[in-house]
Parts: structure tokens; sequence; C-alpha cells
């Protein structure tokens, strides 16, 4: 019968191959959405591992996760260099890394912090971050890159570099007196990490005139060094990564720092707040994947108007099967291998376009959104999508075929004179 059905279609190439095109473009777009939503929740959950709270000054959960993991978006206010030193003595805090933000270089985000954050910071299954060239800053005046960064403005180890103030692709002003120095590039991590520009903080309180280089003259840059007996490298911070030295702390900690009496700090569990996050996502992802399931649907019932349209010009090819014995069981059973065909094909087409797409295109799409999407097999939430697919077009296909059963077995009672 499969036989059959492929002779048959082939005889109708011209609007079985548009029938197929259309299935294939449609499970495109439902596989797309569906691995661009899996696959966006992975990066996001593997931009940062290991850091237990996330402080800041009083502000959303979620602001204060997109602005300082992600370089999302940008908080509006800040916490004092105080409230820093109040964290680094809390029992229990076993490292803690301190960023400002809020300068940029060609749009990419500059984040001025110490060299703990390459000591601890962790993404993925606890990966640590590496250097492809180079060294991490250890002046005031160099500057540590991110691979998409040094990538996209072609810059390499020893270039010099200006920064501007602002983010976000707005810059309000350069910071033209005082120029930095690539010291490094770090290796692609597929992160926000690949996407950002790191400073030191006196580098930082140097451009802003928050920090005077002769009056820690005797500074050696060490960023282990009692920070009270010198001036602030910056007044103000953005956010601080801690780690602890047992999560269970993580939640009494977060109480203990939500209601410091001196400033109005938050404390947030990164995974907690990815959670929130998708959850607050939810119901966009849901109306995305009901656009590409109508699309779907829309394919399908393009191929159910094809079968049914040529059912009165076929009339002639069902007679032709009945009299060399085909029943119309037969008939029905032909109308659904076709059907079937034409299905499988097209989803097999629009898997292959989906694999194409991302070996062809995921560098590019990398590279202007910093979306990471790789082509991975096939996860389990897609094959339920594909077996969807082709259970609507075998319970779609049962109408033509109906319809071509009546027609065989009406035909094979009339009396032809």
């Amino acid at each position: 019968m499969l036989k059959l059905a492929w002779a048959s279609l082939r005889n109708r190439r011209a609007s079985a191959i548009l029938t197929i095109l259309a299935i294939a473009i449609s499970t495109l777009l439902l596989l797309g959405v569906e691995r661009v939503r899996e696959q966006t929740q992975a990066n996001f959950a593997n931009t940062i591992a290991g850091t237990d709270l996330i402080v800041g000054a009083r502000t959303g959960s979620t602001q204060l996760l997109l602005s300082s993991v992600f370089h999302i978006g940008s908080l509006n206010n800040t916490l004092s260099w105080d409230s820093y030193q109040y964290l680094t003595k809390l029992p229990g805090v076993k490292w803690h890394i301190p960023m400002a933000l809020g300068d940029s270089v060609a749009g990419y985000p500059v984040v001025a912090t110490t060299s703990d954050f390459f000591s601890y910071f962790r993404y993925g299954d606890g990966l640590s971050l590496k250097l492809a060239k180079g060294t991490v800053f250890s002046e005031m005046n160099q500057a540590t890159l991110g691979a998409e960064v040094a990538a996209r403005l072609g810059l390499q180890q020893g270039d010099p570099l200006t920064l501007a103030h602002g983010s976000g692709g707005i810059s309000f002003s350069d910071h033209d007196q005082h120029p930095f120095v690539v010291s490094g590039i770090l290796n692609r991590t597929g992160t926000p990490v690949d996407q950002a520009v790191y400073i030191h903080l006196e580098g930082l309180g140097l451009l802003h005139g928050e920090f005077d280089p002769e009056h820690s003259a005797d500074h050696d840059h060490d960023d282990h060094h009692d920070h009270a007996s010198h001036a602030p490298p910056v007044y103000t911070l953005s956010a601080v990564l801690i780690g602890l030295e047992a999560r269970p702390l993580a939640l009494r900690m977060q109480r203990q720092i939500n209601t410091y009496k001196n400033e109005p700090l938050t404390a947030i569990m990164p995974g907690m707040a990815l959670t929130e996050l998708w959850r607050t996502l939810a119901l966009f992802e849901q109306a995305l994947l009901a656009i590409a399931a109508l699309v779907v649907a829309t394919g399908l019932l393009g191929m159910l108007t094809t079968l049914l349209a040529s059912l009165r010009e076929r009339r002639r090819e069902m007679a032709v099967l009945r009299a060399l014995g085909a029943g119309p069981f037969s008939i029905f059973s032909l109308l659904v291998s076709e059907a079937m065909l034409l299905t499988v094909i097209g989803v097999s087409t629009g898997v292959l376009l989906l694999f194409l797409g991302l070996m062809l295109g995921s560098d590019l799409l990398l590279t202007h959104t910093g979306m990471l999407l790789r082509a991975s097999p096939l996860t389990s939430n897609e094959w339920v999508l594909l077996a969807a697919i082709l259970a609507a077009a075998l319970i779609l296909s049962l109408i033509p075929a109906w319809r071509a059963f009546r027609n065989a077995l009406a035909d094979g009672l009339t009396i032809k004179l």
C-alpha cells in the first residue's frame, strides 16, 4: 500500500511538494520555539553555579539577578562600601565578589571587580573561568575581555581600550583621559561572561574620581589586603556575589541581610530567583507554543484540503483500482497512507532544516543576540511534539479516507450502462 501511495503522490508531485513544505516549515517553527524555550532555560541555569547569595540594594529579585549576572537592564540603587565590608565579615562567608556596573565599551557592559571573580566564579557544572590569551588584570589600567567582546571588536592582548560612561549601548561620555590596555582574553563559555569587559575596582574608581592612587602608594594591588586601612576603591557597588561555607546557611543569612538596619539590602538565592523568572515568563512561553501549534494545524489543514480537493479528480483512479480488485478498505488505507507519507516526509524535512539551521546559524545567533542554541539530539519534549503532529495527521487523514471509502462503495454499487 505504501508503494502505491508513493506512486500516487509522485503522480501529483506539485501539490505534494507544496504540502510537504507547509508541514516542514510548521514543524521547524514548533521545534524551534520549543528548543529556544528549553535551551534558554538551560543557558540561564548554566550561567552561574556555586554562588549561594547575590546581594544588592533594595530591589526586585528578578531585576537584581538579570542586571548583576546577565547584564540585562540596570540597577537604580547601589549598596555602600560599608555595607560590603559588613557582608564580608558575616560568619559563614567563604568568599565574596564585589561588582560595580554602569560603564560600557561599544555597548558591551563593563564589570569592575577584583581578581576573586576569576578565582571563585563558576558556571555550568561548576566550571571555572580560563584564559585563552594573556593574564587577568593586575593594574588599574588593564582590562580582561570576554571571548565575544574580543571577537566582535577585533581586540588582542596589548590593544588600547576606551571605556564610556553609560550602559545598554547608550554612552554619555568617553573616559578618554584614562585609556585601558587589554591584559587578557577569556575562553568562550557560552554565558554572558563572554559579552563583558572586566576591570579592577580601583580602575573604575580612578575613572570616576573616587579613588586617588597617591593616597595608596603602598598598595600592592593584592585583592586580599585589608581595605579598612585604605580609602575604598569605589564608594558604591552594584552587587556582591557570596559563597558560603555551608549551603544550609543561605536562608538564615538571606533573612539577616534583608533585615540589615544600616541600609536597605536585598539578598537573593540565584536558583530561586530563576524559578521566579520562569514563572513570570510562563504565560509568554505558552503563547509562543500556542502560535507555533496553530501554524502546525494550518499546515495539516492544508494537507487535508489538498486531499479532499483531489478526491473528485481521482474518481477515475479509484474506479481503476476497484476494477483491479481493490476493495473499499484498500481505498481507505491508500488515502491514510498518502496523508501519513506526506506528514512523515514533511516532519523529517522540518527536523533536518532545524539541525541545518542550528549548525550553520548558531554562531551568528550568538553574535547578534547572545543566545546559544546547540544542535543537540531531540529531547523527550520534542519527540512528544513530533508524535502529536503525526497523531493529528492520522486523525485528519480519516476524513478524506472515509470520503473515498464511501465514494468507492457507491461507485461499486452503481449499475453502469
